[in-house]
């Protein structure tokens, strides 16, 4: 009888101690559906069942993010990678550690967009672009290698376009709408209803031309301190593109298969963007683009826009995959 009232004190002194608090993760993104699985990661539980507590931070651009994971501002990231990101990883800084959104042919993520008066005065196909204006974000951007790559494979030297670093997206359409630009780029979801419109018209898709590892998520030096942490973190990452595979990404009979998990996930994700837009569900389904399995990252791709960046001079250090990609915490392929 007495070691029973030990044994009830002791588990009184268990249940009476605190739980243990979630680790704080700070994520930085771009409120842009180009997210999604962290949006689903966070809003179906997953990075609070792995015991991770994470916070968003939003941005207007990707190379702020970087900026901001250097600064301590932030301990992981998700964005397109920049030749200053490249910089700054070679430094030591920073670390790709999974992949993200993935330009992929059959999926109409990224429009090439051309205003609708220079589609009028005939710039009508991407083999044109040459000798016109061409809004980006910032100079070494991922749509100044975009359009780099596509300049290559389309024929036309990158040194005849005009660009204009408009900082960001959001400048960037406002400028093809109006006709500021002669041409831009912009995600489907945002590419479509400017053509409705009658505002601007398609002319291309970035994955049709170009298959790349658009985003991808990284961690800052520190963070990659925090082994426990960050590896649970990428747990809960890992289901929410799980969760987002099954929603968006399943195909049957050539065509996605639009179920109750796809519900579910529009629903959640409209909690971050197209919030009060009555077609916000649809402009969802326009949007959608591809998440390799597990986050998986395409080492060869990371390569590729490196290499791209050193040989137009805006990544001077002599670095190589190697040191820049941290593997272990999620897939590659």
């Amino acid at each position: 009888m007495a070691l029973t009232r030990r044994a009830m004190m002791a588990a009184g002194v268990m249940l009476a101690r605190p739980a243990r608090a979630a680790e704080g993760v700070r994520l930085g993104l771009l409120k842009t559906l180009s997210p999604a699985p962290f949006y689903l990661a966070q809003e179906n539980g997953h990075f609070a069942a792995e015991g991770v507590a994470v916070s968003f931070q939003f941005f207007q651009a990707a190379q702020p993010i970087a900026a901001a994971a250097v600064s301590g501002d932030i301990d992981v990231g998700v964005t397109a990678l920049t030749g200053g990101f490249f910089s700054l990883a070679g430094k030591g800084a920073l670390k790709v550690i999974g992949g993200a959104l993935h330009e992929q042919k059959g999926f109409d993520l990224t429009a090439i967009l051309v205003s609708r008066k220079a589609y009028e005065a005939g710039l009508t196909s991407v083999e044109k672009l040459g000798g016109h204006s061409f809004g980006i974000t910032q100079y070494g951007s991922s749509f100044h290698y975009m359009i780099g790559r596509i300049a290559e494979g389309a024929g036309f030297d990158l040194k005849t376009v005009t660009l204009r670093p408009l900082q960001d997206i959001g400048n960037m359409m406002a400028a093809v709408r109006s006709g500021a630009v002669d041409a831009t780029m912009a995600i489907a979801s945002q590419a479509r209803p400017a053509e409705a419109a009658g505002e601007a018209r398609i002319i291309g898709w970035v994955g049709d031309r170009v298959a790349y590892q658009i985003t991808a998520l990284f961690a800052a030096r520190p963070m990659l301190a925090r082994q426990a942490a960050l590896r649970a973190f990428c747990r809960g990452y890992q289901k929410g593109v799980a969760d987002y595979r099954a929603a968006f990404l399943r195909i049957e009979g050539g065509k996605p298969v639009r179920s109750a998990a796809t519900e579910a996930a529009i629903a959640a994700i409209r909690k971050y963007v197209f919030t009060s837009d009555p077609d916000g569900a649809e402009k969802i389904l326009a949007g959608i683009g591809w998440y390799d399995e597990g986050g998986a990252l395409d080492v060869a791709d990371v390569a590729a826009q490196l290499a791209w960046f050193q040989g137009q001079g805006m990544v001077k250090e002599p670095i190589g995959p190697g040191d820049i990609i941290e593997a272990g915490y999620l897939p590659v392929r």
